[in-house]
C-alpha cells in the first residue's frame, strides 16, 4: 500500500491553525468557500499548506465537496483526514463539520509534538467509535505513513476481530507487558509477532478487560497523555425544535396582523390584553 510521508513539524503546526480557524469562521456562518478564499494568506509561506488550501478552494468550487480536495492530495493529507471530512458530507451520518475539524485540529496538534503509532492508533480508533463512522475507517488508517508494515497488519486484524474480541485484549496481547508476563512462566518465550504497545499500555488494557472501551481510551489519555477525542454535541430534540418554530411563526403572524391593521387604520387593541380597562374608560365617557 502506497503511503505519503511524515510531514515536517511546521506543517502540522500550520494545520492546527488552519483547522481551528476554519472551524471558528464556519461557526460564524461564513461559507467554507468564502473562508478558503482568504485563509491561505494567513498561513506560513514556507510550508506547503497554502498550496493545499488553494487546491481545496478549487475543488470546493468545482465539486462542492471539501473531501474531494483531501482525497486528491494523499501526499499531504492522510487518507484518514479525508475519511473524516467525507463523513461530514454524508447526511445519514449526521457528523458535523465542526466536530470533524476539531478532530483534525487535535490530531495535527498531536503530530506536531512527539507522536507514537500507538497514540495515533488509539486516537483515530476512538474517533471512529465515538462518532459511529464505521470500521472501514481502519482501512484509511492503514495508509498513514506513521504506521509500518507490522502496524498495517495489526489494523487489518483489528478490523476483522473488533466486536468479536474484547478491544482491551487486542491491545494487551500485542504489548510488552504481555511478553513480560509470558516470560515469567517460560523464560525462553518469544512472541510470534513484535509487540506494538508498551508495558504501561498493556497494564492499562489488562485492567480494563471486559469493560467499555471508552474507559480504556480515557485511562490512556489520563496516564499517558494520549490526545483527547472531542465529544460530539448532543442532538437537539426534534420536538423542541418544532415547538420553537411554531412559536416563532405565531409571533410573526401576530406582527403581520398588527402591521396590516395599522395600514388600514384598524388596530384592535383588545387583542393585547386588559380589555376591561377599555370598557371602563368607555363607560366613563
Amino acid at each position: 500500500m502506497d503511503t505519503g510521508k511524515v510531514l515536517d513539524r511546521e506543517e502540522y503546526i500550520e494545520q492546527v491553525y488552519f483547522f481551528r480557524t476554519l472551524r471558528e469562521r464556519v461557526a460564524e456562518n461564513l461559507a467554507t468557500q468564502e473562508v478558503l478564499e482568504r485563509i491561505d494568506q494567513e498561513i506560513l509561506a514556507t510550508t506547503r499548506l497554502p498550496y493545499a488550501i488553494q487546491f481545496l478552494k478549487a475543488e470546493v468550487k468545482h465539486t462542492g465537496l471539501l473531501s474531494s480536495g483531501f482525497e486528491k492530495l494523499p501526499h499531504y493529507f492522510t487518507p484518514f483526514q479525508a475519511f473524516v471530512v467525507r463523513n461530514t458530507e454524508d447526511e445519514v451520518r449526521r457528523f458535523s463539520l465542526e466536530t470533524a475539524l476539531t478532530v483534525l485540529e487535535r490530531e495535527a496538534e498531536y503530530r506536531a509534538g512527539q507522536p507514537t503509532p500507538a497514540g495515533l492508533f488509539v486516537y483515530e480508533f476512538e474517533v471512529i467509535c465515538r462518532n459511529r463512522l464505521g470500521y472501514d475507517g481502519l482501512t484509511s488508517m492503514s495508509a498513514d505513513p506513521l504506521f509500518d508494515a507490522h502496524w498495517r497488519d495489526y489494523l487489518d486484524l483489528v478490523r476483522r476481530q473488533v466486536g468479536l474480541v474484547d478491544f482491551a485484549d487486542l491491545v494487551y496481547i500485542r504489548s510488552e507487558n504481555y511478553v513480560s508476563e509470558q516470560r515469567r512462566q517460560a523464560p525462553d518465550y518469544e512472541p510470534p509477532l513484535p509487540p506494538l504497545f508498551g508495558t504501561k499500555e498493556g497494564r492499562i488494557a489488562r485492567a480494563n478487560h471486559g469493560r467499555d472501551p471508552l474507559y480504556l481510551f480515557a485511562a490512556l489519555q489520563r496516564q499517558l497523555g494520549y490526545p483527547v477525542v472531542p465529544r460530539p454535541r448532543p442532538r437537539e430534540d426534534a420536538g423542541v425544535k418544532i415547538e420553537t418554530l411554531q412559536a416563532k411563526i405565531r409571533d410573526l403572524e401576530t406582527r403581520l396582523k398588527l402591521i396590516e391593521g395599522e395600514l388600514r387604520g384598524q388596530v384592535d387593541l383588545t387583542q393585547f390584553g386588559k380589555p376591561e380597562l377599555l370598557t371602563d374608560s368607555e363607560d366613563d365617557e
